[in-house]
């Protein structure tokens, strides 16, 4: 179960603070794959980042008893003056690796980025950022994993490579999804979260969720 308590998300602004989630009290099931639903610029990538742990509330808490992934597919979480094994190398220590080796030797060989492996991350692509965010993430088991339009990176080698290890990893972990595709939504995930009026919504049938965010957003 992942809990929001009583949490608000807010930015100071000229005009006063600018609200992404208002006084949220809800309990999010982690025994099903849940759709997040709602268009561009209405939180759904600042509700990833606080349920990965990489961002804070303003107000209130969320907690859990599962372990959770960093959004996967924003690109995130890597610090841009390190190269991806010392990336790798780092997240594995604070994951209670004490040998990385060989979850270097994964990342390596799944993201296919050749030399930039050890370059700056600050000097890749976005997309050669997803590819080493995507290897490290799959690297690890994780009871939730967080996905942000995850199928959108890379060739269709690429993909396909993707979408292969994504199935194993999904026969073990539940996904919470970010996805434009509605057909994605319906392919993976059973339940749906709608944001909504500073809120979200839970629906236990994924069916509801899209014609609730239907009837909100789409004209």
């Amino acid at each position: 179960m992942i809990r929001f308590s009583n949490v608000s998300k807010y930015y100071p602004s000229k005009s006063g603070l600018q609200f992404v989630f208002r006084n949220v009290s809800l309990e999010i099931p982690t025994d099903r794959n849940i759709g997040l639903l709602g268009p561009n610029g209405v939180g759904k990538s600042t509700f990833m980042k606080m349920v990965g742990g990489s961002d804070r509330p303003s107000k209130g808490r969320i907690t859990t008893d599962q372990k959770i992934s960093w959004p996967i597919g924003l690109g995130g979480g890597l610090q841009g003056s390190m190269t991806a094994r010392e990336n790798i190398r780092f997240v594995a220590r604070i994951n209670g690796y004490k040998d990385s080796s060989s979850i270097e030797q994964f990342v390596e060989e799944f993201a296919e980025i050749g030399k930039y492996f050890d370059e700056p991350i600050k000097a890749y692509s976005s997309g050669m950022k997803a590819r080493v965010g995507f290897g490290l993430s799959f690297a690890f088991d994780f009871d939730v994993l967080l996905m942000d339009e995850v199928g959108a990176v890379g060739d269709q080698n690429f993909k396909k490579k993707s979408a292969k290890l994504l199935k194993e990893k999904t026969s073990r972990s539940k996904v919470i999804l970010v996805s434009h595709s509605i057909g994605e939504h319906r392919k993976i995930c059973e339940s749906g979260l709608v944001i909504k009026n500073e809120g979200l919504v839970f629906y236990d049938a994924l069916d509801d969720a899209i014609e609730d965010y239907e009837h909100t957003y789409v004209k």
